[in-house]
């Protein structure tokens, strides 16, 4: 059985301002990188053979921590980047119109056609995100590989992992520095593909996330 990590990069200035990332970027946090450190810690004893990333700056940032206690180099691909929220990007939520808020809105409400103007669909990503787990069965037998990509961008993807279309209303929350774990299971009684095992397991963190200090 083939065993993948799933890893949300660590807390960003952005996150903290509560700004809208998308594809462009913002830098780890002190406690983003305290995040890494932390997430690095519990990888290390994983066995993890591979940390392949999203080659955003934050993910970078963060899998980078995480190859160097695992002693192995950081892969980038860029089909695990996040959702390209559009003329949106860079923005404070607390600024959008509510014409812009509704645009938003629809990427996480169920809206199947939902997409900010400029940007990316929910089906677009989901394909994107599902072709780049794929390609980790090609990797070598007795390969563990950790994948470090977004927040919507995992959200989708273990969503439809479950069965869920891609723009399913949203309701998994993946904290910073997060660990999932999808397994491909090959057997005659089960159905054979992805399942998901765990989803955004945060012992590892010893700290609250920005969205438990903001309620």
């Amino acid at each position: 059985m083939l065993q993948v990590y799933l890893v949300r990069h660590g807390e960003t200035q952005w996150n903290a301002e509560r700004r809208i990332q998308g594809q462009s970027d913002s830098a780890l946090t002190a406690q983003g990188e305290l995040q890494a450190c932390q997430v690095a810690e519990r990888a290390r004893h994983l066995g993890v053979t591979h940390v392949i990333a999203s080659d955003l700056g934050r993910t970078r940032q963060t899998a980078e921590i995480i190859a160097q206690a695992c002693g192995c180099a950081v892969q980038l691909d860029p089909r695990l980047r996040e959702l390209d929220m559009g003329v949106l990007e860079t923005r404070p939520i607390d600024s959008l119109t509510p014409e812009e808020e509704s645009w938003r809105r629809q990427l996480v409400n169920g809206t199947p056609d939902g997409r900010i103007p400029q940007g990316e669909s929910m089906l677009e990503l989901s394909g994107r995100m599902r072709a780049a787990l794929d390609a980790c069965r090609e990797l070598p037998a007795g390969s563990r590989p950790l994948l470090v990509s977004h927040g919507m961008a995992l959200g989708c993807l273990i969503s439809t992992i479950l069965g869920l279309p891609a723009w399913a209303e949203r309701r998994l929350r993946l904290r910073n520095c997060s660990i999932s774990r999808v397994d491909y299971q090959q057997s005659p009684w089960l159905a054979s593909g992805w399942v998901v095992e765990t989803a955004g397991d945060i012992a590892h963190l010893d700290a609250p996330a920005l969205d438990e200090l903001q309620r």
